[in-house]
């Protein structure tokens, strides 16, 4: 095992330590094969980041990205915000087209994936680019987010790294998903995809 994963599996058991989990012998190797796989997986989604169409990344300091965006654009999209429910431009907008990430353009969501979820953001079931659940073509990625004392997955751009929102598993068929998005994280290109 390399060096990463070790610190990585000794970081686990601190942790379970630390927070007094009382696991079982069984159950502590089960998650300690889960954290080893989920780091392997992670470096393999790297790679693929690195490779094709994502070599095109964006990176601007804070201070470019504050002079590029609105307050409430840099606060959703930089700071990992979430704008009101029911507030956004694109939550009832049923326009043909592609919505793309306000900060760098990469296409994100065809209109033919969007839904009503109710929720109060706009909501599609696949991103653009996924094919048959693999994601390594498409301009988003999933990353944890444990904030708010739960576990949630958020995306984000591929290309800027900006925060779009969370995807829950809640959504409709073909793929039973609900990317539930920051209006104020897209803009809209109008026509067909």
């Amino acid at each position: 095992m390399n060096n990463q994963v070790i610190n990585l599996y000794r970081l686990f058991v601190r942790s379970n330590v630390h927070l007094n989990l009382n696991l079982r012998p069984s159950n502590k190797l089960y998650f300690a094969r889960t954290f080893i796989i989920g780091f392997k997986m992670s470096n393999r989604e790297n790679k693929h980041e690195t490779s094709g169409a994502s070599t095109n990344k964006i990176k601007l300091s804070e201070e470019e990205w504050k002079k590029k965006l609105t307050a409430e654009q840099y606060y959703v999209c930089r700071q990992k915000g979430t704008e009101p429910p029911f507030s956004g431009e694109y939550n009832h907008h049923d326009e043909e087209g592609t919505y793309v990430c306000v900060c760098c353009g990469a296409s994100l969501f065809s209109s033919d994936t969007k839904f009503d979820s109710g929720c109060g953001w706009p909501a599609f079931h696949t991103a653009l680019g996924a094919k048959e659940g693999d994601e390594t073509d498409a301009n988003v990625v999933r990353q944890a987010d444990n904030s708010l004392d739960r576990q949630r997955t958020e995306v984000l751009c591929k290309q800027c790294h900006a925060h779009l929102g969370h995807v829950f598993k809640d959504g409709p068929q073909p793929t039973g998903e609900r990317f539930c998005i920051n209006s104020v994280s897209l803009n809209f290109k109008p026509g067909k995809k």
